[in-house]
């Protein structure tokens, strides 16, 4: 029997019942299958010293697992910092409520991603430079440029008195 022929059958086995126990852990079946899958598709490009594991299904089942605590930790980590934005205005130096989405909404798209995956995704330059495709001297000057941006605007509140934001005269949504 082939090497593909093992995973074929390894797969038909393994495919239901992890999937099922993700299910019950992510409450999602369609995330559930996902990352099962994905936890597939990384043993099948490993497959040959996979096989001869003593329990290959439990090296898939801990690398779903692993890709279901971090979805879990980052969705935690985006409902928390989108609590917090929508939920409370930063008081900037002058005592005047500042409404940090709006700034951040003022920032150009590049600024405000680098700054969003920096700050609140906790991505390293050199992780946003390799999301983005910039190069990590780029993103270094969108981190730089967008903290300068902000702290204008969260010290100068009479910024907001503008009616340009995205959202506001054009029907446009900001994409923070």
């Amino acid at each position: 029997m082939s090497s593909q022929d093992d995973f074929a059958e390894f797969y038909s086995v393994t495919f239901a019942r992890l999937t099922a126990q993700l299910y019950a852990y992510t409450g999602d079946h369609a995330e559930a299958q996902d990352m099962v899958q994905e936890a597939l598709c990384r043993a099948y490009t490993r497959w040959d010293s996979i096989s001869t594991y003593a329990d290959p299904a439990g090296w898939v089942r801990r690398v779903a697992w692993n890709m279901a605590i971090s979805r879990w930790r980052r969705a935690r980590r985006l409902l928390s910092w989108h609590r917090e934005l929508l939920s409370e205005d930063v008081t900037g130096p002058s005592g005047a409520p500042i409404d940090l989405a709006r700034a951040l909404a003022k920032l150009s798209a590049d600024h405000r991603q680098a700054i969003v995956l920096h700050y609140l995704a906790d991505m390293s330059v050199k992780e946003i430079a390799d999301f983005t495709g910039a190069a990590e001297g780029t993103v270094k000057a969108w981190l730089h440029r967008g903290r300068t941006a902000l702290g204008k605007l969260l010290t100068d509140p009479a910024d907001f008195e503008s009616s340009d934001l995205p959202g506001e005269s054009s029907g446009e949504v900001a994409n923070v």
